[in-house]
């Protein structure tokens, strides 16, 4: 009795139902077997499809329809194994197996149905909040057909807080990848760039027709480029009347229309990270790994007169406290260098979130990403966009700071030659002529 009760246990596991079609309710067994032998079925096209079409796959599980299904298929199996476990403890008769055996198949059989039953009860609950999730965040609408190859993003950083009348980008860079290697190019975007275009048909640039700043009424030593979010979104929102039904505000559209004039670029999406709550999305994955390459101070106050601490060179382990502070202290540094080092943090976070790290710690992701980010990236897209990813976690990431070191003058930019750098830096590499 003992070895049959190991051995119902063992197959209750291994083969769910086939413990009811030998020694139990074989009406019950055959319908476990059922559910079972589907599941494994639906298991094996699912691996199929993800290894000849893995953006069908990533569509299908990340549309809102496609993690309600998935969680009700988890929630039935976790119904169903967990009816076949008791069941399975009723037909070993524990009180016919060995004295010493009755504990430890029963604290077994117990371990076994908590793993299963859990798992899957989990994966239900991550499923139905990951809809939620993504609900919130990506918005319902058209997909944007990539332009000469490559997709476009806008990547703002905004620095809104108390203290602060509105928000404006602390952080701007233009993400270029192509839409087919997965290759991706950085172009960050100085914010005291002035006298910035905008492109053909922008609403601001009506007002700007020679670039921001060059009409009367405008504040010129304020004029750079991240003030051009404060002037659509709090003095100007008529200008941009149909923004937020759109998913996006007359400060983000007017800094899209001068990223696209001042790159030459057609910019299909925007996304905005509230720099404040940036902090929270670092903690939630675990922290970061950055090497740091120069002595970086951090001040306690605006006349940077005072450093609280210090971030020495080397391999550090950040949380999102320390890799805030990292990405945006100005004490003793410029905005390049600081440019540069939120290009680095960047890419860290590019290489270290994994799909297992996100996934393990998917609730406290999903909490801080809603009150982090807002974009225009429709959810239909983002099967495409996590396949895509995936190619571009393995290739380099190309750099392209628009700074002096590269001839830009921010006070005096020029922009045909801007436009031209970047348009070198996107070019395809030369294929090499074999030799005959």
């Amino acid at each position: 009795m003992t070895t049959r009760a190991w051995w119902l246990v063992v197959l209750n596991f291994m083969l769910p139902g086939s413990a009811q079609v030998l020694a139990g309710n074989r009406r019950l067994g055959r319908f476990g077997l059922r559910a079972t032998l589907t599941l494994v079925t639906i298991a094996i096209i699912a691996g199929a499809v993800y290894l000849l079409w893995p953006e069908v796959l990533l569509t299908v599980f990340t549309s809102t329809i496609g993690l309600w299904a998935a969680a009700a298929v988890l929630a039935f199996y976790a119904l169903t194994w967990l009816v076949l476990t008791v069941n399975t403890l009723s037909l070993i008769n524990l009180v016919k197996a060995a004295p010493g055996a009755r504990p430890i198949i029963a604290a077994f059989s117990a371990a076994l149905m908590v793993v299963v039953c859990g798992t899957a009860g989990y994966g239900a609950f991550v499923a139905t909040s990951a809809s939620g999730f993504l609900s919130s965040v990506f918005v319902a609408g058209p997909s944007e057909p990539p332009v000469d190859g490559r997709y476009n993003i806008l990547l703002l950083g905004g620095d809104a807080g108390a203290d602060r009348d509105g928000l404006r980008p602390d952080s701007l860079s233009v993400v270029s990848i192509d839409a087919t290697t997965g290759q991706a190019t950085t172009i960050s975007l100085p914010r005291n760039l002035e006298d910035a275009p905008f492109s053909a048909g922008s609403s601001l640039g009506a007002l700007y027709p020679e670039g921001y700043g060059s009409i009367d009424g405008c504040d010129v030593s304020a004029c750079m480029l991240n003030s051009i979010f404060t002037e659509a979104e709090l003095k100007r929102p008529e200008y941009y009347p149909n923004a937020v039904a759109e998913g996006s505000s007359p400060g983000i559209q007017a800094t899209l229309e001068a990223a696209q004039g001042i790159t030459g670029l057609t910019i299909q999406y925007f996304v905005l990270i509230d720099m404040q709550g940036f902090s929270d999305l670092i903690d939630a994955l675990g922290g970061v790994d950055i090497d740091v390459q120069n002595r970086v101070p951090v001040h306690t106050d605006e006349t940077f007169s005072e450093v609280l601490f210090w971030f020495e060179p080397g391999m550090q382990h950040m949380d999102g406290y320390h890799a805030l502070w990292f990405a945006r202290s100005r004490h003793g540094t410029s905005d390049y260098d600081r440019m540069q080092r939120q290009t680095q943090m960047q890419e860290a976070l590019l290489a270290q979130a994994s799909p297992a790290n996100v996934l393990t710690k998917f609730q406290g992701v999903a909490a801080a990403g809603t009150r982090v980010v807002k974009t225009d990236v429709p959810q239909g897209m983002l099967g495409y966009f996590v396949n895509l990813a995936s190619k571009t976690k393995e290739l380099p990431v190309v750099s392209v700071p628009l700074i002096p070191e590269n001839g830009v003058d921010p006070e005096d930019p020029d922009y045909v030659a801007i436009q031209a750098m970047i348009a070198a830096a996107l070019a395809p590499a030369p294929t090499a002529t074999p030799t005959p």
